[in-house]
Parts: structure tokens; C-alpha cells; sequence
């Protein structure tokens, strides 16, 4: 027999988050019990590094990208750090997917894997990023 449980741990479960750095899902876990609320980050790393001005042109870059295709067409991370990054593109290629992933918790893109849309949070290897039907047929950057 368990016992039960009392205070805050006794609450129904709460909602997942979205890190604000890097776009993957936050479980709630228990440290975070006294401030879930204002818990914006999933990690120490995420939280120094924040979203910086090139994250940030990064999105605009696969916002223009996806802008200037047709609607089914879907981009490469790699597209968006060359055109960031130009020589040193290689170095943004995590930040690029990290921007990509910030984007589908926008609900503008979707990133997917073998033409099937996957988890952004867990997806490994290889991905493209196209735009979210439900984002309408028209992006802007």
C-alpha cells in the first residue's frame, strides 16, 4: 500500500512547458514545484544562453525561406545558417534547429523526418522544416 499524497504533490499533474531557448519540451518535475509557473528554461545551459539576436535572425531566415517556396515545400536547417553564418555556417546548424523547434511551439512550422512530421523534442538526425498548415498560406518575417 502507498501512501497518499499531500500539498503540492497531490495537485493534478501539470501542464508541459516549451524551454524558451531551445524549444523542447519541459515535463514538470518536483524542484520545480514552488515556481512552475515562472520556470521558462529547461536547463542551466539553456538559461545562460537564452535567445540571442542570431537565433533570432535565424527564424527570420526560415521564415523568408519557406515565404519564397511553395506552400509544400519544405527547407533544410542548413539553409538558414548559411544564410546567417555565410563561411562559419557549420557553427549555427544547432542553433538553427533550435530556432526551427521554437518555431513549431509558434505553431508556424513543423519539422519532420522521412516526409512524416515528428516530435521536435526527440527527433534525432536529419530533418526538414516546412510550414504548418495551420499557419495559413502566407509567412512573414
Amino acid at each position: 500500500m502507498g501512501r497518499a499524497r499531500r500539498g503540492s504533490d497531490a495537485a493534478e499533474p501539470r501542464h508541459p512547458k516549451i524551454c524558451a531557448s531551445c524549444g523542447r519540451t519541459m515535463e514538470y518535475r518536483a524542484r520545480w514545484a514552488a515556481n512552475w509557473d515562472a520556470v521558462k528554461y529547461c536547463s542551466d545551459a539553456c538559461r545562460r544562453r537564452g535567445v540571442t539576436p542570431i537565433d533570432r535572425e535565424l527564424e527570420a531566415s526560415i521564415r523568408q525561406t519557406l515565404a519564397s517556396r511553395a506552400a509544400s515545400s519544405s527547407m533544410c536547417p542548413s539553409e538558414a545558417a548559411k544564410a546567417v553564418g555565410g563561411e562559419e555556417w557549420r557553427e549555427l546548424m544547432e542553433p538553427a534547429r533550435r530556432a526551427a523547434r521554437r518555431l513549431v511551439a509558434a505553431g508556424e512550422v513543423e519539422i519532420t523526418q522521412g516526409g512524416r512530421v515528428v516530435d521536435p523534442s526527440t527527433a534525432k538526425g536529419p530533418i526538414r522544416i516546412r510550414r504548418s498548415p495551420a499557419s495559413g498560406a502566407t509567412m512573414e518575417a
